[in-house]
């Protein structure tokens, strides 16, 4: 999910942190159309982590949540003129909700927002279960799908494994191939990879390029100063090294795919947007509405501790105005007066931004610190940096 910043110098340590602008609008939108998943990916931010808010929520989304949410989208996007909204139907996993439930929930949202904006529909799934029959129901209701996979079978199946403990890789790849049919290629979204700095990068770059995604994007896993990232080598930046030889790669073959993180550092470095929710400093957008209708800060929180994400708020008693006015939103739309000292005296500030909010959380001192990533996004940035200047 995006976010941008254009290039000014960075605010100085001692200047007021400053006011929240007056309400913002909302234009993204995840669904939790499923509570549960399929697989027992040992790497979770949902199941895995602080949160378990999880365990006491409706497995399928009811459709009076689906009727009241786009409803309520549809008055947001009218309230504030809106051109477009993105929904992204997520989870748990998605496709466990069924080709009947996920038709009737594009249905629904499509008839609400008519008349109002364009409706971009998405889903981000594990492609377990992808077959002819979702695919159908994609192409019926123009519905783009993300797919995670992370790199070749031994990469991928390292983490994202059944309960049983077997692997899903051939599954991914069998899901992957239906997208990449010609009737079907236009829905592709793009692949999702999670990075584990023990995968050789080459490797699952290479495994990544030859899926023929139209567009690609690393995640670094969620982590936070409590629960640091695993840095295996004891290497200083592990991850920036990592993500630096693909990107060598991705040069030197002339940028074959887009790569989402990459793009924005190349665009941050240049003055533009960013387009992912990790990089820059322009204000969060989105929301996440879970599936029994409570309205959240983005999922990512859920690393950081139990409860961290909620609002309060739910669809049946709250407008998306109410929403976008909670504290913990309007704390994310300061920009650079949001992040802690440190980062405000950062050359590299306008690029990184401070990195993803849930990165910044140490218990005693809240999100008010650098990413626990900072040495590797510093890494990063700056061989981009010299890159951009050759």
């Amino acid at each position: 999910m995006a976010k941008g910043a254009g290039s000014s110098p960075s605010i100085p340590a001692s200047e007021d942190r400053g006011t929240a602008p007056a309400t913002q609008s909302l234009r993204q939108f995840v669904v939790k159309v499923h509570s549960r998943c399929d697989l027992a990916c040992d790497h979770c931010y949902i199941y895995e982590h602080a949160d378990s808010s999880w365990r006491g929520r409706p497995s399928v989304i009811p459709l009076p949540v689906v009727v009241r949410t786009a409803e309520r989208i549809a008055e947001h996007a009218a309230a504030h003129e809106l051109d477009t909204v993105h929904v992204v139907l997520h989870g748990g996993e998605p496709l466990l909700a069924g080709p009947a439930r996920l038709r009737a929930i594009a249905e629904e949202f499509r008839s609400a927002l008519s008349g109002h904006c364009r409706l971009d529909l998405r889903l981000q799934t594990n492609a377990v279960r992808l077959d002819e029959r979702f695919c159908e129901l994609f192409l019926e209701h123009d519905i783009k799908v993300g797919v995670s996979l992370d790199g070749d079978r031994s990469a991928h199946d390292r983490h994202r494994r059944f309960r049983d403990g077997r692997g899903s890789h051939h599954h991914v790849l069998r899901g992957v191939r239906l997208l990449n049919e010609p009737r079907h290629r236009h829905l592709f979204a793009g692949l999702l990879c999670t990075v584990d700095t023990r995968n050789d990068p080459l490797q699952v770059y290479s495994a990544l390029l030859a899926a023929a995604p139209p567009r690609v994007d690393f995640l670094l896993p969620h982590a936070t100063w409590d629960q640091p990232p695993a840095r295996h080598d004891g290497r200083p930046t592990p991850y920036a090294d990592w993500l630096i030889a693909i990107a060598d790669e991705w040069f030197a073959t002339g940028r074959p795919v887009p790569v989402r993180l990459f793009e924005s550092i190349l665009s941050l470095l240049a003055g533009g947007p960013s387009f992912v929710e990790s990089t820059g400093t322009t204000s969060v957008d989105h929301v996440v509405i879970e599936t029994d209708g409570t309205i959240e800060q983005a999922d990512s929180l859920k690393t950081a501790y139990e409860g961290a994400p909620q609002t309060g708020m739910d669809v049946f008693s709250h407008s998306l105005d109410d929403v976008s006015d909670h504290p913990g939103l309007r704390e994310r739309r300061r920009g650079l007066s949001d992040l802690c000292a440190t980062c405000r005296s950062c050359p590299l500030v306008q690029v990184c931004g401070g990195g993803l909010y849930a990165h910044r959380f140490r218990s005693g001192h809240g999100f008010d610190n650098p990413s626990v990533y900072c040495r590797d996004l510093t890494e990063l940035i700056t061989h981009f940096q010299q890159r951009f200047r050759d």
